[in-house]
């Protein structure tokens, strides 16, 4: 009877972390340079759009996930020529892009899908896993995006701590002068890294339509860009503890979505509002405890100490 809740349980948590995981990991790389992206959730939603229009054009999902992680870095090109080149302020550049980008995948459903508030169903990407491993019951309920966002936990805690890269994109969230001293360019870091972000937050939005769902509609990101923010935030900027937090988030959606089945009469959106009372309590009792990037939020002029 345990099995019966818990394998489900932890399969659907892994599901739902794993959007939240890919976009926190870009929160990570913007952060870190000294970058604010609040605009994460418009980078979601434009790749959880475009992903579904790749796919429903060229009939591959592979295809709609490039699609998606294209137009994210896109999205975070235009908020980074906006927070570092204009030196906007960058929550509000952040909200713009929030903005832009709820309006604009709207806006592009009719004409392209000829149907209104949310897409065609489009091919997703399939499962299939090798034979000796079909005998496990959690793994044959994930997907592919679930194996990538572990992997590439793994592979943004090693380029940010463990390479040079890494030590160059800490040193200009840091102290950007003392490394623009150096030789760094801390512009072209800083780029770099807003690029990534978006990138990573489009494939978060890819994972959570064709990868879950496979099609888009209206709201179907529901602030899990703002979760991922806070899972970020919750994992004080570092990857591991990134995956941990987006972990606790996701289970609190998994647990909605089971606990709907229990005999408890409670209203749905007791429900529904789990993982966003997990987020606010997660932030209130640790966002003191927590240091983020010296320079974050910061605008770097050269020349300035």
């Amino acid at each position: 009877m345990d099995n019966i809740i818990i394998v489900p349980l932890l399969a659907a948590t892994l599901r739902m972390a794993a959007p939240l995981i890919f976009a926190g990991l870009g929160g990570v790389f913007s952060e870190k340079s000294g970058v604010v992206n609040i605009g994460l959730e418009g980078m979601m939603i434009i790749g959880a759009f475009f992903a579904v229009f790749g796919s429903y054009t060229t009939g591959s999902p592979i295809i709609g996930i490039l699609f998606a992680m294209v137009a994210g870095g896109v999205i975070a090109a235009i908020h980074g020529f906006l927070s570092i080149h204009l030196r906007a302020d960058q929550i509000i550049s952040g909200t713009a892009i929030n903005l832009f980008a709820t309006a604009l995948a709207s806006f592009l459903i009719g004409p392209i899908f000829k149907t209104g508030g949310q897409t065609n169903i489009v091919k997703g990407l399939s499962y299939n896993l090798p034979g000796f491993l079909k005998n496990v019951p959690i793994l044959n309920s994930l997907n592919w995006f679930v194996i990538l966002a572990i992997i590439l936990v793994f592979v943004s805690n090693y380029v940010i701590f463990k390479t040079p890269l890494g030590l160059r994109i800490r040193a200009v969230g840091e102290h950007p002068s003392a490394a623009d001293t150096l030789g760094i360019s801390v512009y072209k870091m800083r780029y770099l890294c807003v690029i990534i972000s978006g990138v990573l937050a489009g494939l978060g939005g890819a994972a959570l339509s064709i990868g879950i769902t496979p099609l888009y509609r209206d709201g179907m990101v529901a602030g899990r860009g703002f979760i991922a923010l806070a899972a970020m935030i919750f994992g004080n900027w570092k990857p591991f503890g990134t995956m941990w937090a987006c972990m606790l988030f996701a289970f609190g959606t998994a647990f909605q979505m089971v606990a709907q089945g229990f005999s408890i009469s409670l209203p749905n959106e007791f429900y529904q509002s789990i993982p966003y009372i997990l987020t606010m309590l997660a932030l209130a009792g640790f966002v003191g405890k927590t240091e983020a990037p010296r320079a974050d939020g910061k605008p770097y002029v050269k020349g300035e100490r």
